[in-house]
This record gives C-alpha cells, structure tokens and sequence, in this order.
C-alpha cells in the first residue's frame, strides 16, 4: 500500500498539540532501512501513533542547509569520533513556511541539546544570529561557510503517551556546495526515534520483528562523505558500505 494511504490510517496529532513533546534534551537512535520495509513498519505502528499534519499534509518537505568551517571542522571532528561534537544548521518546514538556525550538541553521554532561533535568511552577519553562535558554538562565526544542502520528506509519528517522537526521511538528496556535486538517495529511509531517557517505546519491538537494527547516519557528514572526494571517510566506510547493501548496490 502507498505511504500516503498507510498515513492516512494514523489518528492525526496538530502542531499545536506537538508543543507538549519538544524532546530538546534526548537521547536519539537511529535506523537505517528501505521504502518496502517502512511500508511494513507503518501497517504495524497505526494502532500505537499519531501522525502529525500539518495543513492536511503528513509527509512534509524539509530544506536544509548545513554550514562548517572553511577547514572542515565539524566534520573533522565527528569523523575522529569525538564525542563533544556540534553542528550547525538552516532548516525550512517549507509546509509551515518556518526557518530556524539550529545549533546541535552531543555530548559524551549520548544525549543532544538543540538549540534554535527563529530567523528569516541565513545571513551570519546579522547581530542576533552571531550573538547565538557566540552563545552556544565552539567555532568562530567568521570561520563558518555553507556546505552542505539537502532536501528529504519527512513523516512524523507520536506515541499515544507523547513521551517520544519518531521522524522518518525519505526522498533524500544531497547538494555540496563546495563540490557542486549532486547525490540522490533512491529508496534510502533514515529513522530516528527521539525521546526522554529510556521511556518505553512501542516502535522498538516493532523495528526488533522487522530486523531493522540501529545505524547512525549524520545527514551531513554522510552527504559530505559521497560528494567530495577530498575528504578523509576512515571513520565512515564501514556505514558507507552498509547503506550500498541496504539498498542492493
């Protein structure tokens, strides 16, 4: 059955009502698997979650620009496995017409404080976004550059207890804008469930049946791995290997 109908079958959650799950201090995993396998996945997860939509929509277009420094500095650091790390990002909920610059920590326990502003453009000159990174990047603001820009569509579930979020991209394509080179991911599914500490989580049973294991998959690192030569992949060849078996290449 097509996603969008499968979609359908999930009681709707709003916007308004998402609030009460923000989640900005968490723990995330991450699983990596096929449009077929999510097909299945969703025909499991109808009676356990919400599906946020947001103007009649449950599938919704995300555009993102991730910024780094000129000698690749956040990249560098995840690729030698720090585990104090950072990223920095524009996104645009292109259904809600909304833009945020968005400044992501993981730290040493495994958990990830977001940090966000609402913003208009990605100008870095303007005082309120450097007085943001000032505040809560360890890269200097001079120092940092647009990299990377990616486009995916992505579903939102919400269990019945709201104490997890479990996001799902699909469609995903990656633009380097130091490169200019070009990546589609074909049938890629990215999932990543999001919540408190270790709350219970229907979704985690479901993807146990399915032999859908965790994987990480950092959108920029790995967009940034298969579209610029250039760069050093040490720490990512085994997962850049995976992703050609999931999808049969």
């Amino acid at each position: 059955m097509p996603i969008e109908k499968l979609l359908d079958n999930f009681d709707p959650i709003t916007l308004a009502e998402m609030k009460s799950v923000k989640l900005m201090n968490r723990t995330d995993t991450k699983f990596v698997t096929t449009l077929p396998m999510l097909e299945r996945l969703l025909e499991m997860a109808q009676g356990d979650y919400y599906a946020q939509v947001i103007d009649g929509e449950r599938n919704m277009l995300y555009d993102t620009t991730y910024f780094d420094t000129r000698t690749y500095g956040m990249y560098q650091e995840h690729q030698a496995g720090h585990t104090n790390r950072q990223k920095i990002r524009f996104r645009t909920y292109v259904s809600s017409n909304l833009q945020f610059m968005e400044i992501k920590t993981k730290n040493n326990h495994g958990r990830t404080k977001k940090k966000r502003i609402e913003v208009h453009d990605m100008d870095l000159a303007d005082d309120e976004k450097r007085l943001f990174i000032g505040d809560h990047l360890h890269f200097s603001v001079d120092d940092l550059i647009p990299h990377m820009h990616n486009y995916f569509h992505r579903i939102t579930l919400v269990n019945h207890a709201k104490t997890e979020r479990l996001t799902i991209d699909t469609a995903l394509e990656f633009n380097n804008l130091q490169t200019d080179t070009q990546k589609r991911m074909g049938d890629l599914v990215i999932i990543e469930l999001k919540r408190d500490g270790l709350v219970y989580s229907p979704v985690l049973e479901m993807l146990r049946q399915l032999r859908i294991h965790p994987h990480g998959f950092s959108k920029y690192c790995m967009g940034a791995a298969m579209t610029n030569n250039g760069l050093h992949v040490n720490r990512f060849k085994t997962k850049l290997r995976d992703i050609e078996k999931i999808l049969g290449k």
